[in-house]
């Protein structure tokens, strides 16, 4: 019985493992026709995207980026964009195979997206002065909102926010501190890792408690490549069941980030 049943395993596997061969060959051939994975990343969010002394870019979607074209066994080409708004102007065209940023609704018309690989909380760091506490308290007449154009916080507030004004400014920590300091803007909402940083960077400035959205990352492809979606959600599932995407949670010293369940 062990010898049949070894054998019919073995039968399985012979039929299973050639359809599985077949369509990573299938899925390289659509997502890297020239050998190379090109992979969109937004540098402006040290969630996705950390820069080194050197330059260097590294971070959560590098390194996932970089382990994708390891298991398709095709060279990497990381192609970078100053910010969400940039990424945004990008979408239609051909310059990137992979995108790893938010799944944002108001990019599928041009993108399909993955299962989801992380978890990112958003909420607001305030001025310095202001006598709000809490997430929950912002939303109010007077109040104006400063976010990363084009971001996704930008896109959930827009079609969340009823009374507080939105201003937009480009993204990174640089001009998020200096819409604050310089009082355009009483509080501004992003990832909680971020704001905390800019927390940190602009004395008397102070995270409110609480969130207002939860973002999920994942990796988008163009929507004519959507068939090659299992094959990204099989590297999606086995970079979380690993443990990869908490390791490189934990190199990156991110807050408010956890790998998606």
């Amino acid at each position: 019985d062990f010898i049949a049943a070894t054998g019919n395993a073995i039968a399985v596997s012979a039929v299973f493992w050639p359809l599985a061969a077949r369509a990573q060959s299938e899925a390289v051939t659509i997502l890297a026709p020239k050998g190379e994975l090109r992979a969109a990343l937004i540098v402006s969010n040290p969630v996705l995207v950390t820069r080194g002394a050197d330059g260097q870019l590294g971070g959560v979607s590098v390194g996932l980026a970089r382990a994708f074209a390891t298991k398709l066994n095709v060279s990497i080409r990381l192609v970078p964009y100053e910010n969400p708004a940039r990424y945004n102007e990008s979408l239609g065209k051909d310059e990137w195979d992979i995108g790893l940023a938010a799944r944002d609704p108001s990019r599928g018309e041009y993108l399909a997206f993955s299962d989801v690989f992380m978890d990112v909380d958003n909420g607001y760091v305030a001025r310095p002065g202001l006598s709000l506490k809490t997430a929950n308290e912002v939303d109010r007449a007077g109040i104006k909102i400063a976010v990363a154009q084009g971001s996704a916080p930008d896109g959930f507030l827009t079609r969340t926010i009823k009374n507080a004004e939105i201003v937009r400014v480009p993204g990174g920590l640089a001009p998020a501190r200096e819409v604050l300091a310089e009082g355009r803007a009483d509080v501004y909402g992003e990832n909680v890792h971020l704001a905390s940083r800019i927390a940190a960077d602009l004395p008397g400035a102070f995270v409110l408690d609480g969130r207002f959205n939860l973002v999920q990352m994942s990796i988008a492809v163009s929507k004519h490549n959507a068939v090659t979606l299992p094959i990204v959600n099989e590297f999606v599932r086995d970079a979380k069941n690993d443990g990869l995407i908490a390791q490189l949670i934990a190199r990156a010293g991110l807050r408010g980030v956890r790998p998606a369940a």
